[in-house]
């Protein structure tokens, strides 16, 4: 048991210096190949080790001990056009790696314990041959380190996952002016998740609660405000918190799951200052179980959190559509699992993000007028997820 923890730590440590382009927002749909495939539902219905994260009740489901080992190669396509005549310009920040590694144990009938690390959040482009585009680089990531603890009696089960966050963002372009940026900046920071889950005939109803993490990256929203000539004195970017409820129904190898849940954005520190708005995430997945196989397919949408701010809002609008270009809404998944034996087997996903196309009027300053900036963006995304059961 301790040399699985191990094992399983140090594969997420090697995999962990990574960065995704996320997408509720800056939050992926789900954490998880299981999930992913399911259009990213986990409050209301259970994906073994990997709910630590979603709803930590339902690791409750372990039968013994489950490691399950995987990641997301996620292809972002971002194109801005700044509105001078230059035309669109196609973002290098194309490919990357988001990790995850679980694991859950049952250690009697009534409590449950986990560990895991998962790449949960992130956002960047990569404009750096772009002088039309300011040459603009961004790059958010997070990841989280957790250890999910289970009490479950009856049908009833309630979970905790104490959280560890690792933060790093870089913020650099040039107006003409020279490189403005602070190198990259790190932060480590608590929160928390907490979930309550009651079962019953097939029916599954669930709830949960992630906490705001207050994280710090010093020098770089100042330094980017001051690269544009705007005062500004903080360098705090918040995860935001999380408030949801999910339900499922299974029978005879059939599960539909509905998820609903909200995220904060307008009360983040720093989100707010960027005029980010509030998301109310819709999440429906339908699996198919046989055997030895299984099948899945998903929907997620939520209204993208930033919105046009008109004139007075220029620095806002081209910060958002340019740096953080957060605009896609609506994903479809697909996925599935085959089994290789009663220990081992392996799940699949594939998330499309819809093209999404916003156009703003911003001011042309410090030339008279004004002109139209517009950011394009779709997401394609593969993950792979090896389980082993013991």
């Amino acid at each position: 048991m301790k040399k699985t923890i191990k094992l399983a730590l140090a594969a997420s440590m090697v995999l962990g210096a990574t960065s995704a382009f996320a997408t509720n927002g800056s939050a992926l749909i789900g954490t998880g190949a299981k999930a992913r495939g399911m259009g990213g539902v986990g409050i209301g219905v259970s994906h073994g080790a990997e709910s630590a994260l979603a709803n930590p009740a339902l690791i409750s489901s372990v039968e013994g001990t489950e490691v399950q080992f995987g990641g997301t190669l996620f292809m972002p396509n971002v194109a801005f056009d700044n509105g001078t005549g230059s035309g669109s310009k196609d973002s290098a920040a194309d490919m990357s790696m988001i990790p995850e590694v679980s694991l859950a144990t049952k250690v009697n009938d009534n409590f449950y314990w986990g560990v895991g690390m998962w790449g949960t959040a992130g956002m960047g482009v990569d404009y750096r041959d772009e002088a039309a585009n300011f040459k603009m680089v961004t790059n958010l990531q997070l990841m989280q380190f957790g250890v999910p603890l289970t009490y479950a009696i009856s049908g009833f089960s309630v979970g905790i996952t104490p959280i560890l966050q690792y933060g790093a963002l870089d913020i650099n372009y040039d107006v003409g002016t020279g490189s403005t940026g602070a190198g990259i900046a790190q932060d480590l920071a608590f929160g928390v998740n907490v979930g309550a889950a009651y079962q019953i005939a097939g029916v599954t109803i669930g709830a949960s609660y992630k906490s705001q993490i207050d994280m710090e990256y010093k020098g770089q929203l100042t330094a980017a405000m001051a690269g544009f000539g705007v005062p500004y004195d903080n360098d705090k970017l918040s995860t935001p918190a999380e408030l949801g409820v999910g339900v499922s129904y299974a029978i005879a190898g059939n599960t539909i799951a509905l998820d609903v849940k909200q995220i904060k954005w307008s009360d983040a520190k720093g989100y707010e200052d960027f005029a980010w708005d509030d998301q109310t995430v819709y999440a429906l997945g339908y699996e198919y179980a046989a055997d030895a196989w299984a099948a899945r397919i998903g929907y997620n949408y939520a209204k993208s959190p930033i919105s046009d701010q008109g004139i007075a809002g220029t620095l806002v609008n081209t910060m958002n559509l340019l740096g953080f270009p957060a605009i896609v809404e609506s994903h479809v998944s697909l996925g599935g699992t085959y089994a290789f034996s009663k220990q081992t087997s392996v799940d699949l996903a594939y998330v499309y993000a819809l093209e999404a196309t916003d156009t703003y009027t911003v001011s042309n300053n410090p030339n008279p007028g004004t002109r139209e900036i517009e950011t394009t963006h779709s997401q394609q995304s593969v993950s792979v997820q090896l389980n082993y059961n013991f």
